[in-house]
């Protein structure tokens, strides 16, 4: 069994947790018993997160070695530049070496679900959306590349996974692939 979910801002990619107090889970969304993150996505951080019961395909699906294709949706705080955008499209170094080079593209901002907490508005700090796609997934990557060429993120949505999309899922809406 395959399910797409759609993470909303501030839920964790597990099923418990011990914090005090303890925070949004995967659990308060009537999810299929004994599916499992095939991967994660940040507490901060919105979007398709793939769930199933098969450890074979869950492999499949997060293992670097298979470089599935993960596109995100990224609002950036600053007016992106060219050569901003190619050092992102060559890949950046980051503490933990160099990325591969991602595909990047302008876009216009998306049609999107309200974020709660909206993300914070300056009127003197211009923002962007691009649309990323990278090919590996380390801890916070889209946001640490972002950061790395000065264009910190404010709001990140991933809408793909491989050939596996968001389209029609709403905050904490699932469906069955």
């Amino acid at each position: 069994m395959l399910i797409a979910f759609n993470k909303p801002y501030g839920v964790l990619c597990q099923f418990t947790d011990r914090s005090d107090p303890p925070r949004r889970t995967l659990a308060a969304f009537g999810l299929p018993p004994d599916v499992y993150p095939a991967g994660r996505l940040d507490h901060d951080s919105e979007g398709l997160l793939l769930l199933t019961d098969d450890g074979a395909l869950a492999h499949r699906i997060t293992d670097p070695r298979h470089k599935a294709p993960k596109t995100y949706w990224v609002q950036v705080e600053g007016a992106p530049q060219d050569a901003q955008l190619d050092a992102l499209r060559r890949g950046v170094d980051l503490n933990d070496g160099r990325t591969l080079p991602a595909k990047i593209e302008r876009i216009d901002p998306p049609a999107l679900w309200p974020r709660d907490p909206p993300v914070r508005v300056r009127k003197t700090v211009p923002d962007a959306w691009l649309a990323i796609t990278i090919r590996e997934g380390r801890n916070r990557q889209v946001r640490r590349m972002t950061a790395a060429v000065g264009l910190p993120t404010l709001r990140l949505v991933r809408v793909a996974i491989g050939a596996w999309g968001l389209e029609g899922l709403g905050p904490g809406e699932w469906r069955r692939i």
